[in-house]
């Protein structure tokens, strides 16, 4: 018989289950760091702070403040000449009924719907042969590369002699096969804005070829293979296999192209200053023109923020189209 108050466990009953023993409760998932790896942590993020803070002081004093001091003056009517005074949307007003800045933008728009998908379409075509096995194929990426390293305004004065009607060498071979011009091509209205927007495609062609031999050399080999053995022709093998695997690298494209004409500057600046008759004043010239030749500020700063709001809503496109990608892939 048991003794009375003893403690020891009752016989085991056949059959039945035994008793769990009692777990203490721990917390699951990543531990907060100790002490040394959060002291370790902060010095890395007061060190990459210290070398992030030039650039953004930079970026502070040379962007965002000329950014704000620009949204400001479009809300007056500041001048060399005079302090600035408060005229609310005056300037806005007087944008809406400009038939200059329309004119301005119409040939901003031109100018983009013309050379973006120009140039799409010949960085492809290019990017397309330049990967093929050949022989000079390191020279010649090189050479249609090297353009797009040259200062802008050095290939606009190149042009502006090889299109000039008197002396260019191109303008005199082009008139050997019948397509002369007595005003010359930079002179003649009808011919300003092809010549200037030929010269932008060519020189950032190299760049955006360049982009699309990335996005080549990035599809696996086997792909093709696996159509050219379903027998696919050469177009097939394009259409149904590489253009959907550069999807990416097009439309990255085809919003940088469209960001860079909307900024179109120093070739039209160089080459034509806008004429003749206005006929390839962009909005960026007639920024300047405002500005600089009309001393009105105020309104320049306006028509600079009209711009701003074009680029703004290309970028969110483009954010929008490549976080759409990724959620879906």
């Amino acid at each position: 018989m048991r003794a009375e108050g003893s403690t020891r466990p009752a016989p085991a009953v056949p059959g039945a289950r035994a008793p769990r023993r009692s777990v203490p409760y721990r917390r699951t998932g990543a531990s907060r760091p100790s002490g040394p790896r959060r002291t370790q942590r902060g010095r890395q993020t007061r060190a990459a702070w210290l070398f992030l803070a030039p650039s953004l002081a930079a970026l502070a004093v040379f962007v965002v403040w000329p950014m704000i001091q620009a949204a400001y003056l479009s809300f007056t009517d500041y001048n060399l000449m005079q302090a600035a005074h408060w005229i609310g949307l005056g300037n806005y007003r007087q944008l809406l009924d400009d038939p200059e800045a329309w004119n301005a933008l119409e040939n901003t728009l031109v100018y983009a719907v013309v050379s973006t998908p120009v140039s799409v379409v010949l960085a492809l075509a290019l990017a397309l042969f330049l990967n093929r096995s050949m022989a000079l194929r390191g020279f010649l990426r090189s050479a249609v590369f090297l353009p797009f390293v040259v200062s802008l305004g050095v290939v606009s004065i190149a042009w502006a002699f090889l299109l000039d009607p008197n002396i260019g060498l191109l303008s005199d071979w082009l008139s050997g096969v019948g397509l002369s011009t007595e005003q010359g091509w930079l002179e003649d209205p009808a011919l300003a804005m092809p010549a200037v927007i030929a010269v932008g495609v060519w020189k950032n062609l190299g760049f955006y070829m360049v982009m699309y031999l990335a996005g080549l050399q990035g599809i696996p080999p086997e792909l093709h293979d696996a159509a050219r053995v379903d027998g696919a022709s050469s177009w097939q093998r394009l259409r149904r296999v590489t253009w959907p695997l550069l999807t990416n690298q097009t439309m990255l494209i085809t919003i940088m192209a469209a960001i860079g004409t909307l900024q179109a500057f120093d070739q039209i600046y160089v080459m034509t200053h806008g004429g003749p008759f206005f006929q390839t004043e962009t909005l960026v010239v007639f920024t300047y023109r405002v500005g600089f030749e009309r001393n009105e500020f105020g309104y320049a700063a306006a028509v600079s923020w009209v711009l701003l709001v074009l680029v703004f809503v290309l970028s969110m496109l483009q954010f929008g189209y490549f976080r759409r990608r990724a959620v879906t892939m």
